[in-house]
């Protein structure tokens, strides 16, 4: 496949009087592995939900392969930030992942040999086949998040969508994550966008960065995009960008904390180019 497999051009939201979203435009090609990146209350998980079809936008379109997409389809995989669900449910991790092949039918499937393979295949490509038959509710947050990507990844989406996947796990799960994610992206030609706060899990694996803040997007690579000039037109004020033992600090000029979106104080950690 050549071209854009996802296409942004101008996308505003508003919601509630308040502008979200202003003019956000980029694009992903097959196989390119891109972040989402920008401080809470940005509006990455409400660009989301404008790419999945579940948020109309005030303004602008979403191309999925040049077509217009008014709702999620099979070429798009979503994988939320964690699974909540009871530890005492009877629910396999196989389970788990055999319901993606279902997408929005009704009713349950009957089991079939051909299913179950294409499961057990699934698993496997995620590293999680030795405890495909543990309940979900009992594995620990990394484990889930495999078994998220295979429920995802088994109705063989081109595009993967990943909501802060690593916010509640650890660093060693959190790396084991992003690598998995850059081998699929690189081996099976899946692209993948996935939001976070914190650039520095990405960096191996990146090809590309969008940077969302007060409701504004700069992308590019990470050297583009990362820079004092850049997120100060962003934020609307003057901040410093410092790479320190290969980490990226973004700051204000006078050393206070960048505010997010929501007024609240928060200092952006990221990893260097």
């Amino acid at each position: 496949m050549t071209g854009d497999l996802l296409r942004l051009e101008g996308i505003g939201v508003r919601l509630g009087g308040r502008q979200i979203l202003g003019d956000v435009s980029f694009s992903v090609r097959p196989g390119e592995f891109t972040g989402l990146i920008g401080p809470n209350g940005a509006g990455k998980t409400t660009l989301l939900k404008v790419i999945l079809g579940l948020q109309a936008p005030s303004s602008g379109r979403v191309l999925v392969q040049d077509s217009a997409r008014p709702r999620r389809g099979s070429l798009i995989g979503y994988v939320p930030q964690k699974l909540v669900i009871d530890p005492d449910m009877p629910l396999r991790a196989r389970d788990v992942v055999s319901l993606g092949l279902d997408g929005n039918r009704l009713g349950f499937s009957f089991p079939s040999r051909q299913r179950r393979e294409l499961v057990r295949e699934t698993l496997r490509a995620v590293g999680a086949e030795r405890y495909a038959d543990a309940r979900v509710g009992e594995l620990s947050g990394g484990e889930q998040q495999r078994v998220l990507i295979a429920h995802a990844l088994i109705s063989r989406p081109r595009l993967l969508l990943l909501d802060e996947p690593l916010a509640n796990l650890d660093l060693r799960s959190g790396h084991e994550i992003v690598a998995l994610l850059g081998k699929l992206a690189s081996e099976q030609e899946i692209a993948v966008l996935i939001s976070a706060h914190d650039m520095n899990p990405l960096l191996s694996v990146m090809d590309r960065i969008v940077y969302l803040a007060a409701g504004r997007a700069a992308t590019g690579s990470t050297a583009e995009v990362v820079t004092s000039e850049v997120l100060s037109g962003l934020y609307g004020h003057h901040v410093d960008v410092i790479r320190l033992h290969n980490r990226i600090l973004v700051v204000a000029a006078e050393g206070e904390p960048v505010p997010a979106a929501d007024d609240k104080a928060v200092v952006l950690d990221h990893g260097a180019a």
